[in-house]
């Protein structure tokens, strides 16, 4: 179990490594008008992924940059764990679009747009291998126009709202998980069909509060952890958003995504509005 922590670990440094020296300019490329970062994905990956066919047991997590996907895949792999005995992280960055294809019944996870932007940029500005930019005012406008890793988020929902009824798919929100995490993970079980006692989901759940999974940071992500795991409140784009922004992101996100389920789904006017 410590050797597949450490050579995950491994893989992270040589990302983190490959971003050293680039700019901002740099560290993009485009592929069907989509960017991503040159460290972790190329194009002849996404060409490959073109002729994935998936098996009937696969099971993806999808999830925007900074939704708290590095949560949810320690969450989705204790559950694999307690539950079928399988071992719960391979070595390889387990991201489909960063490695060799390997699909995998499909849980794709959304966090509120304000604190994922937010999040995003202190990732950029954090990491000292990764390019930064020179302000919050820059991030902020290059990610309202798609031009930052990924993509756009709203081009993001506004394409999962489409398959949100969908029967392989199931939409969970990283303010449901913060609110009521052992609920989170009973629903998570369920989806995919395993059978954990109500002990199991419990103990669970208590391993994977933010601040376990924080704590335990370094030891499952090394040098970055501290990074991927930064704060993890629910809120905390008032400390960087200016009124104009909030009235920006308001307008895009009516325009998306108000009136649909997965904008329900988000409680905008819960977690978005001062």
């Amino acid at each position: 179990m410590a050797e597949d922590k450490q050579a995950f670990v491994d893989e992270i440094n040589k990302a983190l490594a490959k971003s050293e020296g680039l700019t901002l300019k740099d560290l993009l490329f485009s592929y069907r008008g989509t960017p991503y970062p040159v460290t972790v994905c190329s194009v002849e990956t996404f060409q490959a992924l073109e002729n994935l066919e998936a098996r009937r047991d696969d099971m993806v997590l999808v999830s925007y940059p900074k939704c708290g996907v590095n949560w949810l895949i320690q969450i989705l792999s204790d559950l694999i764990f307690t539950t079928i005995q399988s071992k719960p992280v391979s070595a390889e960055l387990p991201f489909i679009e960063c490695g060799d294809p390997d699909k995998y019944q499909i849980l794709v996870l959304f966090r509120n747009p304000k604190d994922t932007a937010v999040s995003f940029f202190h990732f950029h500005n954090n990491v000292s291998s990764v390019p930064s930019y020179s302000s919050w005012d820059e991030f902020f406008s290059e990610f309202m126009n798609g031009k930052v890793g990924w993509g756009s988020y709203f081009d993001h929902a506004v394409t999962w709202n489409k398959h949100i009824e969908d029967e392989n798919t199931m939409i969970i929100i990283y303010e449901d998980l913060k609110e009521n995490l052992t609920a989170s993970v009973k629903q998570i079980a369920e989806f995919f069909g395993f059978s954990p006692t109500a002990e199991q989901i419990q103990s669970i759940a208590d391993r994977a509060t933010f601040q376990a999974v924080k704590d335990k940071a370094e030891e499952t992500h090394g040098a970055v952890g501290s990074i991927l795991f930064r704060k993890g409140v629910v809120g905390d784009w008032k400390n960087l958003f200016t009124e104009a922004q909030n009235q920006e992101m308001d307008a895009k996100f009516k325009v998306c995504l108000e009136g649909t389920k997965l904008g329900a789904k988000l409680k905008y006017d819960v977690y978005c509005k001062i």
